[in-house]
């Protein structure tokens, strides 16, 4: 039997993945603001997907195959999903946040006003 031997990237691409499904699922244990079981398992997947594809590259050339691509774009693709999803993820954080500072808003403008006919 051969000895697995990494490449500088996979390592870091899988600890990344690490990190991030780790982060995610802290977040969720401590039932932190618009944490839910979806995202934990989208994170899981997404990420758990990028760790498989930088442990095992060779599994995207059986892909390719399946979905009809040819050639060696695999970089290409691992890259460009990394960064979209970083993108989307960033953007559906602000979004989070924005919700929350609005519900906040409201609900202390709404208190001030109820406060204000009461006296």
């Amino acid at each position: 039997m051969q000895p697995i031997t990494l490449q500088f990237y996979q390592i870091v691409v899988v600890g990344i993945a690490l990190f991030m499904i780790y982060t995610g699922t802290q977040k969720f244990l401590s039932r932190g603001a618009g944490q839910s079981l979806l995202k934990l398992l989208v994170r899981i997947v997404v990420w758990g997907g990028m760790a498989a594809v930088a442990l095992f590259p060779e599994f995207t050339d059986v892909l390719a195959k399946l979905i009809g691509l040819e050639g060696n774009i695999n970089a290409v693709i691992l890259v460009g999903f990394l960064l979209v999803f970083l993108m989307i993820f960033k953007i559906l954080s602000v979004v989070e946040r924005i919700e929350q500072d609005i519900t906040r808003t409201v609900r202390r403008e709404s208190l001030d006003q109820f406060q204000g006919r009461k006296k």
